[in-house]
C-alpha cells in the first residue's frame, strides 16, 4: 500500500505552492493539489478534487483542506472516487507537512495518524 496526499485550498496559489514546502522533506511522496473554483475564482471545485485524487498515483490518499467549507466538496468528492481518502481535519500546513515527512519516512497510516492527533481543530 502506498501513501500519498492531496491538498485543497480556496485559492490555486496556496495550493501550487505548499508542495514547494513538503518536497523539501518528501520528495518521493505523491502530491496532488486542488486549488480555486473551475472558472480561476475563490473557492473550490468537486472535479479538480476529483481529478487530484485520480491523478495522484498512491493507493490511499490523506487529504487536507484550508478551511471548513471545502469539507462538504472534499467529501462529496471522496463518496465517488475508487481510492481510500482519509481526511484530515487539521491545521493545513503543519498537518500536510508532518505526514508528508512521516510518509517519507516509511511511517505506518496509524502512527501518522497518532502525531497528527495534536494538530486537530477542534469543531
Amino acid at each position: 500500500m502506498s501513501l500519498g496526499i492531496t491538498l485543497v485550498s480556496h485559492v490555486s496559489d496556496i495550493a501550487e505552492g505548499l508542495p514547494k514546502l513538503l518536497n523539501q522533506v518528501a520528495k518521493d511522496v505523491p502530491i496532488t493539489t486542488a486549488g480555486g473554483t473551475n472558472d480561476g475564482d475563490i473557492g473550490t471545485s468537486m472535479e479538480k478534487i476529483m481529478s487530484a485524487f485520480d491523478n495522484n498515483s498512491a493507493d490511499e490518499i490523506l487529504a487536507f483542506y484550508d478551511l471548513g467549507s471545502a469539507k462538504m466538496n472534499l467529501e462529496m468528492a471522496m463518496e465517488m472516487s475508487d481510492k481510500k481518502v482519509h481526511l484530515y481535519n487539521t491545521a493545513f500546513i503543519e498537518g500536510a507537512y508532518t505526514a508528508a515527512s512521516l510518509i517519507q519516512a516509511g511511517v505506518s497510516l496509524d502512527d501518522i495518524e497518532k502525531q497528527l492527533k495534536p494538530l486537530t481543530i477542534k469543531d
